[in-house]
């Protein structure tokens, strides 16, 4: 497992997504995957650096796991922020015109209908959000 700790700002989401690019491509991860896997970084790690430290900042730990047989990847994202579970909210009536649908949650449905499996844990004075991508 490999683990990277930022500060959680907007600015470090490149940072975290050629992270986790660069233990991906090591196991030769298809592009579409690759690219499902980013755009759940980036709603995910918005999410901290928007709700977890709000107004201030401070760290966020992502770590990496790849697993060759068969081939997934477990994301975890940790930070010290304020207990906040993103899979407690309703899904979006996606059936809705976006005029009609209340604002916010696109991102994480998008996320859970993306990924293989999405977990959220709150221990230790810590959010813990997992994500699996079976490839």
């Amino acid at each position: 497992m490999k683990e990277i700790t930022v500060e959680a700002t907007l600015e470090s989401i490149p940072v975290i997504t050629d992270f986790v690019d660069e233990q991906l491509e090591q196991f030769g991860c298809p592009m579409k995957a690759q690219a499902q896997i980013d755009i759940a970084i980036d709603e995910l790690f918005s999410n901290i650096v928007h709700y977890a430290y709000h107004p201030g900042t401070g760290p966020a730990t992502v770590c990496v796991e790849v697993m060759e047989t068969p081939l997934s990847v477990i994301i975890t994202f940790i930070d010290e922020g304020v207990p906040y579970d993103p899979l407690s909210k309703a899904d979006p009536d996606v059936t809705l015109s976006a005029e009609e649908r209340e604002i916010g949650g696109l991102g994480i449905y998008l996320v859970k209908k993306n990924m293989t499996e999405i977990t959220y844990e709150y221990k230790d004075g810590h959010n813990i959000l997992k994500i699996r991508k079976d490839i």
